[in-house]
């Protein structure tokens, strides 16, 4: 609730309901946080796709799951993983650091045309979304 506060985002949480879930899917807010419950039957990822592909509006997915990833590419949303997020939240609320020291992952070389120097658009993508973070 700090990050949304701090940073105005809208944000909502889908959780899993899959096994202990209603009879229909739940909605609440909560601290300005939209929290939804998937059904009972019906899994969080199944939620998730469907409010991606049903509302365009420049989503940022923060997931480690691969399907959900590719889902969102083809949304047009972004999907930042789970441990870059921790990361872009752990930096706003780093007490000890005055600026962000961005710890480029080793090179890994990688079938693909262009200029092995140049950021793919995916690569240019997440890291736009990471710095708004």
């Amino acid at each position: 609730m700090k990050y949304h506060k701090r940073k105005g985002h809208d944000i909502t949480v889908v959780f899993d309901g899959w096994k202990t879930g209603g009879a229909q899917e739940n909605h609440s807010v909560i601290g300005g946080i939209k929290v939804i419950y998937s059904r009972l039957g019906e899994k969080a990822d199944s939620v998730i796709r469907r409010i991606i592909s049903s509302d365009r509006r420049g989503w940022v997915v923060v997931t480690s799951d691969r399907d959900i990833a590719a889902r969102a590419w083809a949304a047009d949303a972004v999907p930042i993983s789970s441990e870059d997020f921790t990361k872009a939240i752990e930096r706003i609320y780093d007490r000890t650091s005055v600026e962000y020291e961005d710890n480029d992952e080793e090179y890994i070389q990688t079938d693909r045309k262009g200029s092995p120097r140049k950021p793919s658009k995916k690569e240019k993508a997440i890291k736009r979304v990471l710095s708004k973070l």
